[in-house]
């Protein structure tokens, strides 16, 4: 029976078991919070990104929840500056143009913060002369830094981004730096 592993993650924590980086680097890594061995990470998730991430000794498993071909939904909490009009919720909705294309339509809305929120370490700057707020958004796809790239581009950076749930699986439950099985 294949082993699931649901962690959420922290800010500021590699989605890997190793530090190739810097000799002494003193970057937090998942072997800092996971000890179960042969299990790897189904997609990843950027070190200043935090939320679900699921890690399994299943090889097709985490192929199929990281291969775009696939179209596992994925969505985060995004904390975005200033406030989206319906244009910018839109033109979310429909795709934007990137770099490196369309990205698909999306599944948008807006929410209030998230009640379940725990406080990030460091916290999030905020410009006091400038609104931020809460956006729900499910994608199918996985392009590097795609809902990042997403909201700047209809002119809301985002501030922080929580990735809450993957295919059928939440972080409901699971402290920050905690983990469960599945």
């Amino acid at each position: 029976m294949s082993k699931i592993i649901l962690f959420n993650k922290p800010f500021n924590v590699l989605s890997q078991f190793t530090d190739k980086g810097t000799e002494g680097s003193s970057r937090q890594i998942l072997s800092d919070f996971i000890d179960v061995p042969n299990v790897y990470a189904a997609g990843r998730l950027d070190k200043d990104s935090e939320g679900l991430l699921v890690l399994t000794d299943d090889g097709r498993l985490q192929h199929r929840i990281s291969d775009p071909k696939h179209k596992t939904a994925k969505t985060y909490w995004v904390q975005v500056e200033g406030i989206p009009d319906p244009a910018a919720l839109t033109a979310l909705q429909k795709g934007v143009k990137l770099k490196d294309g369309m990205t698909a339509p999306a599944k948008i809305r807006a929410m209030d913060e998230p009640a379940t929120l725990w406080p990030r370490t460091p916290p999030v700057r905020f410009r006091k002369t400038v609104a931020n707020s809460w956006l729900e958004i499910t994608i199918t796809e996985g392009r590097n830094r795609q809902v990042r790239r997403m909201t700047a581009a209809v002119g809301h950076p985002t501030l922080r981004l929580i990735r809450y749930r993957v295919g059928g699986w939440t972080i409901d439950g699971i402290a920050n730096g905690k983990w469960e099985t599945a």
